[in-house]
């Protein structure tokens, strides 16, 4: 391969968790816009059949799977479906997560219940679709990445009662960089991204109001917060063969605030 080849997902197949949000519906469509097939994976159907008509506009092929990820026989089950579909998972996007500004407590008094819910929405949906994704590379001879979504919350604190949640996405970062250290025998790769505020459907209240925007914007050296279309061209790069020589890693895309934090 040469030039832009090496960025090329051509014959490769994605699976993308939470793939009806608006995180993983973006990237589901970048991956497809580079070559790859695409299966979207969420818990409601009317998402992920928006998220595969995204898909099908760049003229991709995209295959939709209910299922909750964070129960282990739902996620077998789903991997099994893909690899049914379309011959094999190459790629893993983890996208589910969030939730935090819908359980905001104190430290000293965070509630088992939303802790636990923080977690299982951002940790355990991790860690539960990744095994056996990557049980199915081993056998199959090795090969393939596993892309990670953290925060730069697991990098800064923030006075706002985001105890669960930083604690969750700090232990992505971390798992990222076991993970790579475990599975590097196998080829098999795995980074993280670790944007700041990204413009989706999810997060549209809170920025809608002007003093949240302008205190976020404000702290972000390039003056805006991000968009799906941020994250796309670095995750076809760290899912490509122009990375195949990068694991491990956690890569910032927060225009540059924690560089200046």
């Amino acid at each position: 391969m040469s030039g832009l080849d090496v960025f090329s997902l051509a014959g490769r197949v994605a699976l993308v968790t939470g793939g009806g949000g608006g995180i993983g519906a973006a990237l589901a469509e970048s991956l497809a816009g580079a070559g790859a097939r695409v299966a979207v994976v969420g818990r409601t159907a009317e998402t992920l059949a928006a998220a595969v008509d995204r898909v099908e506009g760049v003229g991709g092929e995209a295959l939709a799977v209910v299922a909750d990820v964070t129960d282990e026989d739902a996620a077998q089950a789903a991997v099994a479906h893909t690899v049914e579909r379309f011959g094999a998972v190459d790629i893993l996007i983890n996208a589910v997560g969030g939730g935090a500004g819908k359980a905001l407590h104190p430290a000293e008094a965070y509630p088992r219940k939303d802790w636990d819910w923080i977690m299982e929405l951002n940790l355990r949906s991790t860690i539960v679709p990744t095994q056996p994704v990557v049980r199915h590379m081993i056998e199959r001879g090795g090969g393939g990445a596993v892309l990670n979504i953290s925060s730069v919350r697991a990098n800064l604190g923030i006075n706002a009662g985001y105890s669960a949640y930083v604690a969750a996405k700090g232990a992505i970062s971390s798992l990222t960089r076991q993970w790579a250290t475990e599975w590097a025998r196998y080829a098999i790769r795995v980074n993280a991204i670790m944007p700041t505020f990204v413009d989706t459907p999810q997060i549209a209240t809170l920025l809608a109001d002007p003093a949240f925007r302008a205190g976020i914007v404000g702290r972000i050296p390039l003056g805006r917060v991000g968009e799906t279309r941020d994250l796309a061209g670095p995750v076809i790069f760290l899912c490509s063969d122009a990375a195949s020589f990068i694991t491990g890693q956690v890569l910032g895309i927060d225009g540059g605030l924690t560089a200046t934090q």
